[in-house]
């Protein structure tokens, strides 16, 4: 079974949608994490946005990168600039992915335009990770 890492800075976003949208496409093909440079708990908007989508997060955690040190990845995917620049060596022959999609924490505006920005943020992670499931695994 392939093993998957998604890492971003806080694991609270945009890793913690890739990580729901990577299990929900690989099924029982692939062990998917995730975890950050940081941990900044894992955001009530992304929770609700993936369940608009009918995808539940709401029992994930937010891990930091240390925590997964001893597992042999097969795949890393970076989802943010940040991430990618700060990851530290990782003992392992992971294929590496990178992508910075916007993040949706920063959105400002009213609730509703908000909102909008996570579901837009939300769905380039679930066409990204469709597609990544769909050519690697």
């Amino acid at each position: 079974m392939k093993k998957i890492l998604v890492l971003c800075t806080g694991n609270s976003c945009r890793s913690q949608i890739a990580e729901g949208y990577l299990r929900h496409f690989a099924g029982e093909t692939a062990e998917v994490y995730s975890a950050g440079i940081e941990t900044h708990g894992v955001n009530p908007k992304a929770i609700e946005t993936m369940k608009a989508d009918g995808i539940d997060i709401s029992a994930h955690t937010s891990n930091n990168v240390n925590e997964y040190m001893d597992i042999d990845f097969d795949f890393l995917i970076t989802v943010c600039d940040n991430a990618k620049e700060s990851c530290p060596y990782f003992p392992t022959q992971a294929k590496k992915f990178h992508y910075n999609f916007p993040d949706p924490a920063k959105a400002s505006g009213t609730e509703t335009e908000v909102q909008e920005q996570f579901k837009v943020v939300r769905d380039m992670i679930k066409n990204y990770s469709k597609d990544f499931i769909k050519e690697n695994i």
